[in-house]
């Protein structure tokens, strides 16, 4: 965690809390489109949401998403101080931008204060894309030039006044962007935004963000994270709290445990955990539900559960402590969603 405490709208980083993020795919100047994708997110426990600022339109329509959402915004720009400007002026609650792009002294002087005045912080974002050349030709694509270039970056906005900065050093390969990472938290108590960029397509950027991500989770590093797929950024809000559940971050949730299953597996275990974990995805309660394949392993490995259930040739068991109900199997679905239900209500 960051010594740092940096305010973005009214989330806190490095207050202790780790933020999902993500980031739409609609204009931002279709207001009504960007409100609805925004939404969405919310639902899924999005914590933050960043929206491209790509000219005027985009920057002028912050003023009115923001009065229709509820969770902070953050503007992404590049290569333009005015639009940065802009947008900080229409209510954007954080500043991405790149100052090797954003332009020279006098244009990062402007940001700089227009971000003071209006007391919003920046994300100060490098990665292998945006190395300066003299890193690159000293250090090649390497962590130490991802994290040489964040930090000349950072003391650009240092000397113009600005403290009240975010940190992300990221890249495609997953060992190069935990080593950034790890070197970085070592040099800065900035909060970091943490995250593997490009992971590429839903399957393979889940795996990859996994690795990343939990691995620097689990060192205590991370403030703010996003999972980068090419796919529905409802999947990455999704996949962002799950990495957190998965490394003991976020403990409000349903934990839902099932085994691989095999050929004594006589009931659809598969299709009743997938349905069970639907159900419980955005039950903000603390428990855990066991799904089973068999009565060999299941019942002593779902002991500690809250409610489980166990198939057998013909009948299937449920679990709830030290009571047991058999069913038929044709009617343990059924039965089990009952129970299931009469847990999360009481």
């Amino acid at each position: 965690m960051s010594v740092k405490q940096v305010k973005v709208g009214n989330f806190t980083l490095g207050g202790g809390k780790i933020a999902v993020q993500s980031m739409t795919t609609e204009k931002t100047g279709d207001v009504e489109k960007c409100v609805a994708q925004i939404l969405h997110l919310e639902e899924a426990g999005c914590d933050i949401v960043r929206v491209a600022v790509l000219d005027e339109e985009d920057a002028r329509a912050i003023s009115a998403v923001k009065q229709k959402i509820h969770i902070p915004l953050v503007a992404d720009i590049h290569f333009s101080a005015k639009l940065a400007v802009l947008a900080a002026e229409n209510g954007a609650d954080k500043l991405r931008v790149n100052p090797g792009n954003i332009g020279g002294e006098r244009e990062l002087s402007l940001v700089a204060d227009c971000v003071k005045a209006h007391r919003i912080p920046v994300r100060v974002g490098a990665n292998t894309g945006s190395v300066e050349p003299h890193f690159l030709a000293k250090y090649g694509r390497s962590a130490e030039a991802l994290v040489l270039s964040a930090l000349e970056n950072v003391k650009i906005f240092e000397r113009h006044g600005l403290n009240d900065l975010v940190i992300s050093v990221k890249a495609s390969d997953v060992p190069l962007t935990v080593r950034a990472y790890e070197l970085i938290a070592k040099q800065t108590g900035y909060p970091l935004h943490v995250g593997v960029t490009e992971a590429g397509t839903e399957r393979m950027g889940i795996v990859k963000s996994s690795a990343g991500i939990g691995a620097l989770l689990l060192q205590g590093i991370g403030d703010t994270i996003r999972v980068s797929l090419t796919s529905d950024p409802v999947k990455e809000v999704y996949a962002g709290h799950d990495i957190l559940r998965a490394c003991g971050l976020e403990k409000d949730y349903i934990e839902v445990v099932s085994c691989p299953t095999c050929g004594r597996c006589r009931y659809d275990c598969m299709g009743l955990a997938e349905k069970v974990n639907e159900r419980v995805r955005r039950v903000k309660k603390r428990g855990k539900i066991a799904v089973m394949g068999c009565v060999v392993n299941g019942p002593g490995e779902a002991k500690d559960a809250d409610l489980g259930i166990a198939g057998g040739e013909n009948y299937c068991v449920i679990f709830r402590g030290e009571k047991t109900e058999r069913v038929p199997k044709e009617e343990a679905e059924r039965v089990f969603f009952a129970r299931l239900d009469e847990f999360l209500n009481t």
